[in-house]
Order: C-alpha cells, then structure tokens, then sequence
C-alpha cells in the first residue's frame, strides 16, 4: 500500500484554493460521479455558466454564501503512485487557528498567489505559519495565469518576491508552478499556453516530493496510548501497549526504557490487527509486548535508553491562541496533553507577540488574543518528555485546554530553552 502523504492549501480570500482542490479531485478522476452531478446541480442553482468546482470543498452553507472557506475541508484522492489527504485551510486572518490545525501534520503545503495581486500581507503571513508548524515542503502556486495572458514576467516577479520574503524564515524545499485552476493549466497535465515553463505540473510535484526522510527515524519515541490487559482466561498473561509510534523505527528485540519509571525492558513483538511486524516506524499504531513485566500506563513513553528526550516542568513555547472567549494571561491555569500524557500548566510570563505579517515581536505585550501568536512560558504540575519541535514535530508540540469548557484554547511548539 502507498504511504498517505498531508498536504495543506493556504491561500488569501479569492485566490483559488477550493477551485485547485476540485480541479486536482477533477482531473485525476478521483470523484464519484453523485459528487459532480451534485456540484454541476448546486452550480446551476447559483446561476453559473459552468460547473464551479470549489464547490467540492466549500461544504459549509455560510462558505457557499460568502465564497470564502471557513471551516478545514479534508479530501482524500489517490493516483498510482500515492494516497493523498488535503486539508483545505482558510485563508483570512481570522481563521488563522483553523489553518495552524489544518497545517498542522501536514508534510507539503501548497500556497496559492493570485499573479495579479501578487505576494499580499495573506500570502507572508501563510509562508510563515507553515514554517512555523515545520512543513518540510512548500509549494507555490501563482494562480490565474490565464488572466495575465499566461505572461512569464508577471510569473517570474511573483517568484522573486516571495523568495525574498522565505530568505527571512526556515524554508527548507520551496517550489513555483504558473496554474490556472479554473481551465487546468499545469494542474494535472501540461499547459501548452505556457512553453517557458519547464517544470512538471503540480499534481506530478506533488507526487515525486520525497516526504519519508522528512520523518524523524532516529529517535525513538512511542507515547503509550492504552493498556491491553484481556479478561479471558486463555490471555491471562497477555500485557500490551497500543499506541502510534511518533518517531523513529522500533524493532523486535530492540532495548527500550520506560518513563517516567525508568525500567527497562526488550520488545518482545510488534501487533498490528493485519498480523505481527518485525519493525515499526510513524505513524504506525500499533501493539508493543516487552519481554519483562514493567509498571507501564498510559501516558507513558517508551524510548531507546540511550536516547531520551528532554524531561521538564518548565517550558518555552510558541502558541497560537484559539479562544474566542477569553485572552491569554499569565497566572491562568490550564489543562495541558503532549503526545498521550495529561497535566496541568499555568502561563507564567508572555514574552512577546509576533505581527505574522510583518514577523514583528511585540515585547510589550502581556496578553495573547484570539488568533495571536506569541511565545510564553509555562510550568507544569508534572514532568512532560519533550523534543523541541523543529526536531520532533510529535513530541515537541502540546495543546492546552481550559477545564471549566472543556475547550482547547492554544495548540504549542516546544523551542529550545533561551540562555
């Protein structure tokens, strides 16, 4: 089976994400044919003149109303070659922390410009979320091409902009392609509006990025998500650990340390429901048996006892606020999940606030609003097993939610502590 390869769509208001979507789902033949003739019907009823694809996406009746997207859109298609998840994120300000969950996993973004406009506050400000969320990938789509007369020029001075706006971040592989999402150009197949262009078309980028060695394979790291404990008589001794294996490869026979115990063991099998394994590697879930009976629950983490992650309870974040209710201030306690472990966190000080259009730090700031994002720090009630998370995306990212609502509020990234 092909590996799922997450990729996430950004773009401003009116730049096409929801269109490229439907032409991507169109063209490689990936929809039911009850799905077009829903999307052909919807666009009658609205009075188009042809069948408008972003309808696939655009699912929410507000979304259709006001031709934005609102809510994060999940699609899946497959091509010989690869499985595809696309999370089609909104594009205005406001919807920032639907985009940071949307972007989130991803492992390639796709970043719509409208050529006309060019790289606008939305298109800096959506370069820089999906870097901070650390996606590996980063492609560039300079859409409506076929409203400059497919002009090289007008392609190559999008180009130049937004490469030097990604020289001020951590851009690891980034990518142009000239679409027209509307007629399909270099979407699928192969514009011949537009000879200069000598690159492949989106779909075939998408399908030949090498996203395996973006996977962190060498620390181990499997956060215990359930204890497996069978009642019957014939699995009496049955004891295992079921979970999604966050980084690195995990083998049989493989030594392995237990925290926050501290006991050690050997993995005696890997189960999945298709049959045992020899290896695991993410984002596998599986069934880890040890060869010794250890104290190990929920919320615990199993690594390689000479590689082990950071352990504390007290922590340098950034964090995008999501709260719509109530504000970020210091001294607030918080519930707080990384990987499967639970606790409880309280902000201790806000540091700064960064402007995503500009990247300004706001020093001055005491607070975080609805949207905002910022750096804090915070101390737990108990230890948490932590990577900063331009090294483990998994274990070095955490949630926190207010317990009176039950609501997440922020999503966080672990960075190295400040000297």
């Amino acid at each position: 089976m092909t590996d799922l390869t997450r990729i996430a769509t950004a773009g401003s208001v009116d730049d096409g994400k929801s269109t490229l979507i439907g032409r991507l789902l169109f063209d490689s033949k990936s929809l039911f044919t009850d799905q077009l003739d829903a999307v052909e019907t919807a666009s009658r009823r609205r009075g188009d003149d042809y069948t408008d694809l972003a309808l696939l996406t655009d699912g929410l009746r507000a979304e259709r109303e006001q031709g934005i997207t609102i809510d994060v859109a999940y699609r899946y298609f497959a091509t010989p070659r690869r499985r595809f998840v696309i999370a089609d994120t909104p594009g205005h300000i406001q919807y920032t922390r639907n985009m940071v969950t949307g972007a989130s996993t991803a492992d390639i973004a796709v970043i719509l410009v409208d050529v006309r406009k060019g790289v606008s506050e939305q298109s800096r400000r959506h370069a820089f979320l999906t870097t901070l969320l650390g996606v590996p990938h980063l492609v560039v789509c300079v859409n409506k091409m076929d409203l400059v007369d497919y002009s090289e020029e007008a392609f190559e001075a999008v180009c130049r902009d937004f490469t030097a706006f990604a020289s001020r971040l951590r851009v690891r592989d980034l990518t142009f392609v000239p679409v027209s999402a509307l007629h399909g150009d270099n979407v699928v197949d192969r514009s011949e509006r537009m000879p200069w262009y000598e690159g492949a078309p989106l779909l075939s980028q998408l399908e030949h990025m090498y996203v395996a060695s973006d996977r962190n394979l060498v620390d181990v790291r499997f956060p215990v998500q359930y204890v497996i404990r069978p009642q019957s008589n014939t699995h009496r001794d049955y004891r295992g650990y079921a979970g999604t294996v966050a980084s690195g490869v995990l083998k049989v026979g493989d030594p392995v340390v237990a925290l926050p115990s501290g006991f050690t063991s050997t993995v005696a099998a890997i189960e999945t429901a298709d049959g045992p394994l020899t290896e695991a590697y993410p984002p596998m879930a599986v069934t880890v048996r040890l060869a010794d009976d250890i104290d190990v629950s929920r919320g615990d983490l199993l690594c390689r006892p000479n590689n082990v992650p950071r352990t504390d309870q007290n922590l340098d974040a950034r964090i995008c606020w999501m709260d719509e209710a109530a504000p970020l201030v210091p001294r607030k306690k918080y519930a707080i999940k990384q990987t499967t472990r639970w606790g409880r966190a309280m902000v201790t000080e806000v540091a700064y606030r960064i402007d995503v259009n500009t990247l300004h730090r706001d020093e001055t700031a005491d607070r975080l609003d609805l949207n905002d994002i910022g750096r804090v720090k915070l101390r737990t009630t108990v230890p948490f097993f932590v990577d900063n998370y331009t090294d483990n995306r998994a274990t070095g990212s955490f949630i926190l939610v207010d317990e009176s609502t039950n609501r997440t509020v922020a999503a966080g990234m672990i960075e190295a502590h400040k000297n």
